[in-house]
């Protein structure tokens, strides 16, 4: 089908899909989306579908009315999740992934409307193509935020405002977190510094002796240290402990929902690029941001809350991340001084006095 030039009738819009697909920091990331679109479309029925593990992230978020799930790497569930969303029939469908399955599901629903980038995958499941936020901005270098965003405005929602990320905290979720934090903190009355020593990948992973570094100096200022990682990760973690040399509350069984409302009770956090990083903004705790690979221009932080990225410049930089080509070793990440990331705290936490 070609794609179309007429407006939509927004009038006429009972039902929005949100199709997003991914990471928990693309979860967060479509956070100001859904805060345009509700803003706009107050009465509509508004969906977001995303990837089972990272839905969890959205509990209790109010701009929306359900989250849709799925998981990935099962048929049954694929097939049986598009047959929910065409018997929805939703009347716009906004593609905020662009991948094949995103693309699967944009055709399933059969939505009048189906909204997307004109460099996708399968673009013919789209009737309505932008060919980059970059036009749509005017400006070279687009945030994920403003990537997501254009394509509402495109469409003819007010985005110019920009909206930041944003996440709830449920009541469950708080509760849960206050009872741990008893039960294992040593201060329950000192601030929390909270710690993400860990990242996808060894190019965005800041060496764990230089948390251990930072925990050290944040014990000394007076703060309780708590750092969160996976099960899967709880070998950083220990050696945070033992490297820091310092009381350090450890968590690797939190939920989403309970990350979300420990980052909330921080005074600030210090991690890497990662979905966590993400979800501190998304809480308006300050923050300090340590980029390797990354494209710092697409992934900082999304926030109107005091924070800074730290990074040493490389020309090879903004890279896939997945292994260094340059170097025997990811010298972005590696080359970033404790020194660089202290100045960093010691900036943020003056800004908030």
């Amino acid at each position: 089908m070609k794609p179309q030039n007429s407006q939509i009738d927004w009038k006429n819009v009972n039902r929005v899909l949100i199709i997003r697909l991914k990471s928990i920091g693309d979860t967060v990331l479509t956070t100001p989306s859904l805060t345009a679109l509700r803003r706009f479309l107050p009465e509509a029925q508004i969906d977001v579908l995303l990837e089972d593990w990272a839905a969890p992230v959205l509990d209790g978020f109010e701009a929306i009315d359900n989250v849709i799930s799925f998981k990935k790497d099962d048929l049954k569930s694929r097939l049986a999740t598009a047959w929910q969303l065409r018997r929805n029939k939703y009347d716009v469908v906004f593609n905020l992934h662009g991948g094949t399955t995103s693309g699967f599901f944009v055709r399933a629903t059969g939505a009048p409307h189906r909204v997307g980038y004109s460099h996708y995958r399968y673009i013919f499941f789209h009737n309505r193509l932008l060919s980059s936020s970059a036009d749509f901005w005017n400006k070279k270098t687009t945030h994920s935020a403003e990537q997501q965003l254009a394509l509402l405005g495109f469409a003819g929602i007010p985005v110019e405002d920009k909206p930041k990320s944003k996440l709830n905290i449920t009541e469950k979720a708080e509760n849960s977190v206050e009872e741990k934090l008893k039960s294992e903190i040593q201060n329950p009355k000192r601030e929390i510094a909270l710690i993400h020593p860990v990242a996808a990948f060894d190019t965005k992973q800041w060496a764990t002796e230089n948390f251990a570094r930072i925990a050290a100096y944040l014990s000394e200022k007076g703060f309780e240290i708590v750092a969160v990682a996976t099960k899967k990760e709880r070998e950083v973690l220990e050696a945070l402990k033992k490297l820091s040399q310092v009381s350090i509350t450890a968590f690797d069984d939190l939920t989403l929902p309970e990350i979300t409302a420990l980052a909330a009770k921080a005074k600030i956090f210090i991690g890497n690029d990662s979905g966590i990083a993400h979800i501190a903004a998304a809480v308006q705790t300050p923050s300090i941001v340590i980029f390797g690979s990354s494209n710092r221009d697409h992934w900082r932080p999304w926030t109107d809350a005091p924070h800074e990225i730290v990074y040493e410049k490389f020309d090879c930089q903004p890279c896939a991340g997945y292994f260094c080509k340059q170097f025997s070793e990811p010298k972005c990440i590696l080359s970033v001084k404790t020194e660089s990331v202290i100045e960093a705290i010691e900036r943020v936490l003056s800004s908030e006095k």
